[in-house]
């Protein structure tokens, strides 16, 4: 993630019947969550969009409190 948004072109799958605007944890293909964001599209609408259209909006992920270390301290 590194605090980008997920493109479609990035996902593997997707939860079946989830909607837009819903909570969502992004896992790797190995199921370790990486962070978590809200969902910019619902599943049937996901199927339907191009590869470069956003999926997940960020929120957090697991490297971010690494990068703002500094700033937090």
């Amino acid at each position: 993630l590194y605090g980008n948004n997920v493109l479609k072109s990035g996902m593997n799958r997707m939860t079946e019947g989830a909607g837009s605007h819903q909570g969502a944890v992004v896992y790797n293909m190995n199921d370790l969550p990486l962070g978590f964001g809200v969902t910019a599209k619902g599943t049937a609408e996901c199927r339907r969009a191009d590869l470069t259209s956003i999926v997940v909006l960020h929120q957090a992920d697991l490297g971010e409190y690494i990068r703002n270390e500094a700033m937090l301290t």
